[in-house]
């Protein structure tokens, strides 16, 4: 936790969900970063760190972590550390003392897995407990039905190295057969696998397909367990799915997910983070262009936003806002400057470490970023940071001769640990029968692409890879942000028109009327003015219309959605800029709908004091104490506009409000939004914060500390030197300011599916209040409606102004007293897509269903 500078132990801290899974108390970030020490030539502090595990580290605890986690990081960390450890010592001067210690560790923790395959299946249960196993009462877990792809598909090489190390085969022999399971529920018609799978039954839960978060290290897996234990089958089932995955997914220079029954029908219109690894292991496949072309796109988004966004939409505007410091893109920098030489990538991964140094590191460490548009922070460094991040970009900078090992005879696992090759050859018990041509039909030059090995991977002709990322340096940064849909092959052989956008549409527009109609779209006319488009899907021209009138419908539902988000304040961001900060912490802060708007005016920068009272709820009696410094007040006892006004009257020049809810904190509370007090509140002058509990402590800890402490209140964290020399820095400008924080309180709208011989109809029905769409030229603007049903059908309606202007429809903003322990934090609300075009199309729109339930 480097911003209150301690660890995070597992029940100690408020809990973070699924995200605290990864902890099981046997010092992860110690574990995870073993063999990092090695590759940066820091042996003799590797030495320390295994007598530290061995002497502290205890696996038998009561809690329950995650098999997927506990894998990658734990038991790869321990093997990756017995790997270096064994080769360190034949080399003669470190480590002689070490005999296999970190190996029975693994051995002990590998046994503490294996309760997990006890299902009818062998897919693991994505949860155990380190102690107590599985489906015992004191264990806590073993009634989950699902896991992800990646979960159950990400064990072959950790598994596979342990049986190799000590002889005892039971590992491999479990990891082999969840991963020919996952095999044979593949789609067989797409050749692609779901995001979620029942571990009992084997049916696909979530039915849409990508590269990222679910899925991305089960394609990864395939191909290194081919390098690594040298079986064919494992890379005939990679070469098959990789070209499912260019035929549907790829979208150059997007990876946009799919379903996988319909692969031609996009899932969502957003990417997530975790997808930039899949250049990489393109490298390792061998197709170098369309590694060069998706890496170049994402490094365009990084350049526009200091970091990746966890997740951003197809135009390449923030989808989720928060980037855990995540190591996917330097890993494919890395490779692809192994296979091309090219120098450019240099200049990639030294961008890569001036905005870690510029905009991360803090005094304890390197803190993710909570809101990549504000620069806010999350107390919160994971260990991948240091297995990953710091290995990956110290070896795109090493030279051969500063590496004490031949890194060329290991393979890194997903979690960047190393696993030496000469594992192919060790204890070979595994009989390898090659069942996977037995019922798929392989393209052989797929397999010409194949070459694990880099140094004669690719010419090393920089000019040819700056040829193929020339054409995508502006595609970020386009005047007009555009959805990318996939255009049907079709169009293109017969050069029809490309479908009608909804961002095109005009309600006055004859021709746009035709299309509609054809695509089975109607108009109906209330009788408030406004237009409702009602989808027949039967009554569309062709199967191929009415899947255009979905995408249609879809479009606007998102059009929505998007409107929504942008008519709430984006979060802010409070900078401690005074030493020895200097601008480094960083805090989430909630805005005000009264008083200076910081998104309009310049940042406000001052030294803190604390009010008296402290609630700032009456006149203070300290009036020159916060004369010409932002005051800190605690939440609670009166509004907060009265809260503005008697610091204000005391000379202040901007506030703070503190939670007064002990423990609070935006690593696990919705964004806090402060509201007026329903009068006119022109008189507040200055800008007013909200920080919970938590972030607010990390102030008055600084306070008694250092006495002099001082803040900037923006809207954006602001650019610093080591010094804050440059006050007047101005904030870099971007188009997702306008943007809602990423935490959205979401609604979810089912629409039944109807099965009737003569009429489907797929109804969407919206709130009026909700919405007012901003000027978009040739855009129809968007009122969502009352939810009406018909007794016999089922209707997607979407509420639209036939004329491109803004709606007087704006959202209600409600007086809230301090009394009320729930902060208002509607942020806007997600409605849900349609979930059915005809009955026979029933499995294949299940995919647009669960994209309200996407989690990474």
């Amino acid at each position: 936790m480097p911003l209150t500078c301690r660890g995070r132990v597992r029940g100690q801290e408020p809990s973070r969900g699924d995200v605290d899974d990864a902890l099981g108390k046997f010092s992860l970030t110690l574990i995870d970063s073993l063999d990092t020490l090695v590759v940066l030539n820091k042996t003799k502090e590797f030495e320390d760190a295994v007598r530290k595990v061995l002497r502290d580290v205890n696996l038998d605890n009561d809690v329950v972590v995650s098999v997927f986690e506990t894998n990658i990081r734990v038991l790869g960390g321990l093997l990756g550390g017995h790997s270096l450890a064994i080769m360190l010592k034949e080399k003669g001067e470190y480590m002689q003392w070490y005999n296999d210690e970190l190996l029975q560790m693994a051995k002990q923790l590998g046994y503490k897995l294996l309760p997990a395959f006890n299902t009818t299946s062998g897919l693991p249960y994505p949860r155990i407990n380190l102690k107590f196993g599985i489906r015992k009462p004191e264990a806590r877990t073993g009634t989950e039905t699902d896991t992800c792809t990646a979960c159950a598909g990400t064990l072959i090489l950790e598994f596979a190295a342990l049986s190799r190390f000590t002889g005892a085969t039971i590992f491999e022999e479990y990891a082999r057969k969840a991963l020919d399971f996952l095999w044979e529920k593949r789609q067989r018609s797409s050749n692609l696998v779901g995001v979620t799978i029942n571990i009992h039954t084997g049916d696909w839960v979530r039915k849409d397909s990508g590269v990222g978060a679910g899925i991305d290290s089960y394609y990864e897996y395939l191909l290194k367990a081919y390098v690594l234990l040298g079986d064919d089958s494992f890379l005939e089932r990679f070469n098959t799915h990789y070209d499912a995955i260019m035929r549907y997914i790829s979208q150059p220079p997007l990876l946009l997910d799919v379903h996988i029954h319909k692969p031609m029908l996009n899932a969502r219109t957003w990417m997530d983070a975790l997808l930039a690894f899949f250049p990489g292991l393109q490298v390792l496949k061998g197709d170098i262009r369309p590694a060069i072309e998706t890496h170049e796109m994402l490094y365009q988004v990084i350049k526009k936003h200091n970091f990746l966004p966890e997740a951003f939409t197809t135009d390449f505007r923030v989808h989720w806002a928060q980037h855990p410091l995540r190591p996917e893109f330097a890993e494919s920098t890395y490779f692809l400057y192994k296979a091309t030489g090219d120098p450019y990538y240099l200049e990639v991964g030294k961008t890569l470490i001036e905005n870690l140094n510029k905009y991360a590191r803090v005094p304890c460490g390197f803190a993710a970023m909570k809101d990549v548009r504000t620069g806010s922070h999350e107390d919160r460094m994971d260990s991948f940071f240091l297995a990953e991040m710091f290995k990956y970009l110290y070896l795109l900078f090493a030279d051969k001769e500063d590496i004490i090992f031949d890194i060329e005879d290991y393979i890194f696992t997903t979690e960047a640990h190393l696993l030496p090759l000469w594992l192919s050859t060790t204890n070979q018990s595994i009989s390898k029968k090659n069942t996977t041509s037995e019922y798929t039909e392989l393209d052989d030059s797929n397999f010409d692409w194949t070459c694990p090995n880099t140094q004669i991977l690719f010419p090393n002709d920089p000019l040819y890879a700056q040829s193929i990322r020339e054409p995508l340096k502006n595609v970020v940064d386009k005047s007009c942000p555009r959805g990318i849909i996939r255009v049907r092959e079709e169009s293109f052989r017969s050069g029809a028109k490309p479908p009608l956008r909804a961002r095109d549409f005009m309600a006055t527009n004859p021709e746009h009327l035709e299309i509609l109609k054809k695509m089975g779209v109607s108009l109906i006319h209330l009788k408030d003015g406004r237009v409702q488009l009602v989808q027949h899907a039967i009554q569309a021209a062709s199967s191929i219309d009415a899947e255009d009138g979905l995408r249609f419908m879809q479009e606007m539902i998102e059009l929505s959605s998007q409107q929504q988000k942008e008519q709430q304040l984006p979060p802010r961001a409070v900078q401690i800029v005074s030493h020895p900060f200097f601008g480094r912490v960083v805090l989430t802060a909630g805005p005000a709908q009264f008083g200076l708007d910081l998104s309009k005016h310049k940042e406000t920068r001052g030294f803190v004091a604390s009010s008296k009272p402290y609630n700032g709820c009456s006149e203070l009696t300290n009036p020159e104490a916060v004369m010409g410094k932002i005051a800190l007040i605690q939440r609670g006892q009166c509004m907060f506009a009265e809260k503005a006004r008697n610091i204000q009257n005391a000379g202040a020049i901007g506030g703070i409000v503190i939670d007064d809810n002990e423990g609070s904190s935006s690593d696990t509370a919705p964004l806090f939004q402060m509201a007026g007090d329903g009068k006119d509140t022109d008189d507040i002058k200055i800008p007013m914060l909200f920080l919970f509990s938590k972030e607010g402590s990390i102030i008055l800890d600084a306070i008694r500390e250092y006495e002099e402490v001082e803040v900037l209140l923006s809207d954006k964290a602001k650019d610093r030197d080591p010094e804050m020399e440059n006050e007047e820095q101005p904030s870099s400008e971007n188009d997702s300011q306008n943007q809602s924080g990423e935490q959205i309180s979401s609604s979810s709208q089912e629409v039944d599916l109807v099965d009737q011989e003569s009429s489907e109809e797929n109804s969407l029905n919206s709130h009026p209040e909700l919405l007012s769409l901003a000027d978009v030229d040739n855009a129809a603007s968007i009122s969502p409606s009352e939810q009406t049903s018909n007794p016999t059908e089922n209707h997607e309606t979407t509420n639209l102004n036939g004329e491109c202007t803004d709606l007087d429809n704006q959202l209600q903003e409600q007086s809230e007293t301090e009394e009320d322990s729930n902060p208002n934090v509607s942020w806007g609300k997600k409605v849900q897509p349609i979930d059915s075009i005809l009955a026979d199309w029933n499995e294949d729109i299940e995919a647009f269903e669960m994209m309200e339930k996407d989690e990474l």
